[in-house]
């Protein structure tokens, strides 16, 4: 049977369509998981089995990460690393992530997850890399930990082949061999990818970084991908100490190096890109890659600040952005990557470049651009997946601010979503969670990242 549920009353809907309308006093109608019409609210009647009054709220499509680490939660805060940089902080935690299991993935998968659509995320890819050695269905746990919170996802099976002893950064115990990789690889994508529109499950696959896999996993990886027609996702040019490793074991920069390997392509998004001249942004701009910009991070590591602006007016370049791992931000908060990415570039830039409509974008349908999922999410339109979002105005964030209230998602203290509504299914009312099992899954989260972290220092 049907269901259709109608949004009336709203004050304003931020379409993110191909002309960014925004509909002043509008309604959305959806059935079951499918937008079936957006207008302008004019007391049309419609029969259906849901009202949602959304008088003095602000609705968007739902938020759509393109980069994160969701095991990352475990180990937020960690006191040997709170003031390290990228590399210094990957080398101790490796020595921590490397005895994770399949049950610490699951529960971080949840609880991280859960964190995100607080704070309007509706879509999130996620980057797992690491399978120590003698652990089993790692990623198999991480995608039924998706699937509990009801998340449309884009997992990348990541990996790592280079240990330490190899000219790579982590210990032989969190690598695998080429074989192991690729193998598993084709059987997850077998197992788990859905190319269908409307799909809540599609795979990527995503080699770590240039300082954790070989160059023969990076173009075969790319070969497999291309049998199956699906994304590649890498770390690029993050910090200044890359560019250096880079430089030292390849004798290229990053983006040369990803040149060479073929890895400069449309199927193709790198996370962070913060370390990139005009000669580098030239040739992101005509191979059609797109980029997952993830601000908090960088601030946290101390990496640097992103060219965004550049990037921006390049029109082959496709924008999104990324909370990136917990353990590099403490946080997986969609709506303070969306602020200070708006912020941080306006130090680097000027105040005058770069808006607030233009971060809600990269949140949204830039994140759909990003993954390759416009034809059916990242804006509000009929025959769009029904992934919606809402924000009460009536708040003390936004007392004082309403004379642009879409402005004001980025400009106040806006603080978490107060409806979200993921493949025609409402995840969170009221501002609060629907899930009643959350409280029992932080308490095994806090557990786990006591004894992970605690065992090891």
């Amino acid at each position: 049977m049907v269901k259709k549920t109608l949004f009336k009353n709203v004050d304003t809907i931020v379409t993110m369509n191909l002309n960014r309308d925004e509909i002043k006093n509008g309604y959305v109608l959806v059935e079951d998981n499918v937008i079936k019409e957006v207008g302008k609210d004019g007391g049309k009647q419609f029969d259906t089995d849901l009202v949602i009054d959304c008088k003095d709220k602000i609705m968007l499509p739902g938020f759509i990460n393109t980069h994160h680490h969701l095991y990352q939660s475990l180990f937020r805060n960690v006191p040997p690393v709170q003031n390290a940089k990228l590399f210094d902080w990957l080398t101790h935690l490796y020595e921590l992530w490397k005895n994770i299991d399949s049950e610490a993935i699951y529960v971080s998968s949840i609880v991280a997850i859960s964190e995100m659509m607080a704070s309007g995320v509706t879509t999130t890819s996620d980057m797992l890399y690491l399978y120590p050695k003698g652990t089993k269905g790692i990623f198999d746990a991480e995608v039924a930990g998706a699937r509990h919170t009801g998340i449309r996802f884009f997992p990348c099976r990541g990996s790592m082949s280079l240990d330490r002893d190899n000219g790579g950064l982590p210990p032989r115990k969190v690598v695998q061999t080429e074989e192991e990789i690729l193998t598993d690889s084709e059987r997850v994508i077998k197992q788990y990818h859905d190319s269908s529109k409307y799909s809540m499950l599609r795979i990527a696959l995503a080699p770590c970084s240039p300082f954790s896999v070989s160059e023969d996993l990076m173009i075969k990886t790319a070969k497999l991908a291309d049998k199956y027609n699906l994304l590649i996702h890498t770390h690029l040019a993050e910090t200044k100490d890359e560019e250096l490793y880079c430089l030292d074991k390849v004798g290229l920069t990053p983006v040369k190096y990803m040149e060479k390997l073929g890895w400069l392509r449309n199927n193709v998004w790198f996370a962070h890109a913060v370390w990139l001249n005009t000669e580098d942004i030239e040739k992101f701009d005509k191979n059609g890659v797109g980029i997952s910009h993830c601000p908090t991070s960088n601030m946290r590591l101390g990496s640097g600040i992103a060219p965004i602006v550049d990037m921006m007016e390049k029109s082959g370049i496709r924008i999104s952005l990324g909370v990136d791992g917990s353990a590099s931000n403490d946080t997986g908060n969609m709506l303070e990557e969306i602020r200070n990415t708006l912020l941080l570039q306006r130090v680097k830039y000027g105040a005058d470049v770069i808006t607030p409509r233009d971060v809600l974008y990269f949140a949204t349908m830039g994140g759909a651009r990003v993954l390759k999922i416009g034809d059916y999410t990242g804006s509000i339109e009929e025959g769009k997946a029904a992934d919606l979002i809402l924000f009460d105005m009536n708040k003390l964030e936004f007392a004082g601010g309403l004379s642009d209230p879409v402005a004001a998602l980025v400009m106040c203290d806006n603080k978490k979503v107060d409806l979200s509504m993921i493949n025609g299914k409402i995840i969170v009312e009221d501002g609060e969670l629907l899930d009643s099992s959350l409280p029992a899954f932080i308490n095994m989260h806090n557990r786990i990242s006591t004894r992970l972290i605690t065992n090891n220092m």
